[in-house]
């Protein structure tokens, strides 16, 4: 209790506040990803206590996922790799003008899950990391098949197609030094290509492309679906808890997800 009073602390409840906006603002920008917010913003936090430090970190790590949502649901342009789903449902609530809503739903649904993931790791954290270490190679190859595997389910409706993205996405990954042996594949002489394609940049770039075309496109039509003014804050928290069970699913699955060495959000 007297942690938790600690970190409720007016000082520590600033730092947080400002973490989470700086955090928001960097995940609302494609390409820039929560890792990269930290890693540049460390020094800041080597002349405070170590509570406030990790209070910071973590709100601007939790700040920048959310963050990621913004252009996902506004452009169709996820701001983080995490936030690639959210593009599915979220634009095409933005096309109906229903933009704000859909981040407000981000929003709470954010806020839920994150406080049930650090629930989990407050009380559950040594036998989540004895799950972690029972993963071994084999566990790994079956997690990748799986996601192989939901490539095709996904892709019901245009199965050739889902195919072939995964085919392409396969190929992209041979590129540079092999994880195994260290042979250098597919540089084709390019120093730049040793280190591979980079995960998200290549994630990004494909999502950013059709929709940079369909900007110019139809920019006129883009600037009036974004323009949504209301944030429906009373609509989208009953509407959250109305969904209670799919909360409650997506934040237990991110959790194991996430407590997998290797594994993320991605």
């Amino acid at each position: 209790m007297s942690f938790f009073l600690e970190a409720l602390s007016f000082y520590n409840v600033f730092i947080a506040l400002i973490g989470v906006f700086v955090g928001t603002l960097v995940g609302s920008l494609p390409g820039l990803t929560a890792t990269m917010a930290i890693a540049v913003l460390i020094p800041i936090t080597f002349g405070m206590p170590p509570s406030t430090a990790l209070i910071l970190m973590g709100a601007l790590y939790t700040g920048a996922l959310y963050g990621g949502a913004y252009p996902a649901i506004l452009l169709n342009t996820p701001g983080t790799p995490s936030a690639i789903a959210t593009t599915f449902d979220g634009y095409a609530m933005t096309k109906k003008n229903k933009g704000s809503f859909a981040i407000s739903i981000a929003c709470f649904s954010s806020v839920i899950g994150g406080l049930i993931g650090a629930l989990f790791l407050l009380y559950l954290s040594p036998k989540l990391a004895s799950i972690a270490l029972m993963f071994g190679s084999v566990e790994y190859f079956w997690l990748s098949m799986l996601g192989l595997m939901l490539i095709a389910s996904l892709s019901k409706h245009n199965l050739l197609k889902g195919l072939i993205g995964a085919a392409i996405g396969l190929c992209l990954s041979f590129i540079g030094v092999a994880p195994i042996s260290a042979d250098v594949r597919f540089t084709f002489g390019s120093q730049t290509l040793i280190s591979g394609i980079e995960i998200v940049s290549a994630i990004i770039g494909l999502y950013c492309i059709p929709v940079l075309i369909a900007l110019v496109l139809k920019q006129k039509q883009q600037q009036e679906n974004i323009q949504t003014t209301a944030m429906y804050f009373w609509q989208s928290f009953h509407l959250t808890v109305k969904n209670w069970f799919a909360l409650i699913k997506g934040a237990i699955i991110g959790t194991i997800v996430g407590i997998l060495p290797g594994a993320g959000g991605s």
